[in-house]
């Protein structure tokens, strides 16, 4: 039986997404739910295989193909919106904390977005938590190549496209 999830685990969240944020970061407002997304797809990357692409997007299936994405032992068999909706708020207090540190900006994040107001800190503390292994480094440049340019909201949006949250009514 396992006891250990680090879905579930708020030191393990603080990690991840120190690392997803400064690699999303543009030095521009990035959506929480967009944040959310990636760190889901880092805890659960054979996931990845479920978000729907474009005919054309060709490029993206190789990609996708090449991460060779397996189940892990900490793999859900259940809902996954279900599991997202359990994981929000280790990411939300996990976000919150890099608040509290002063590497995010406090109003941007009680506005539903994250900004890094502080890039020294946020590399000071990545550096002393340490780095993430090959594999994840590999997914985050595959989440980055598949959502950079990706609006959140609207038809082929991410939020419609991963099935993770609710898009049926985005404008």
């Amino acid at each position: 039986m396992i006891t250990y999830n680090p879905a579930f685990d708020l030191y393990h969240s603080i990690y991840r997404l120190a690392h997803i944020i400064r690699k999303m970061d543009e030095g521009k407002p990035l959506e929480i739910d967009r944040v959310r997304i990636w760190d889901f797809y880092m805890l659960y990357p054979v996931q990845l295989n479920h978000v729907s692409l474009r005919i054309d997007e060709k490029e993206i299936r190789e990609a996708r193909k090449l991460l060779k994405l397996k189940e892990t032992i900490f793999d859900y068999k259940g809902d996954i919106r279900k599991l997202f909706e359990w994981i929000k708020p280790f990411q939300l207090s996990a976000l919150g904390c890099l608040v509290s540190c002063g590497i995010l900006n406090k109003d941007e994040f009680e506005a539903g977005n994250v900004m890094v107001t502080n890039q020294d800190k946020l590399n000071a503390f990545i550096e002393n938590a340490g780095d993430i292994s090959e594999h994840e480094r590999n997914i985050l440049k595959f989440l980055n190549f598949l959502f950079s340019g990706m609006p959140l909201t609207g038809s082929y949006g991410m939020k419609y496209r991963t099935k993770l949250l609710e898009s049926k009514y985005d404008a």
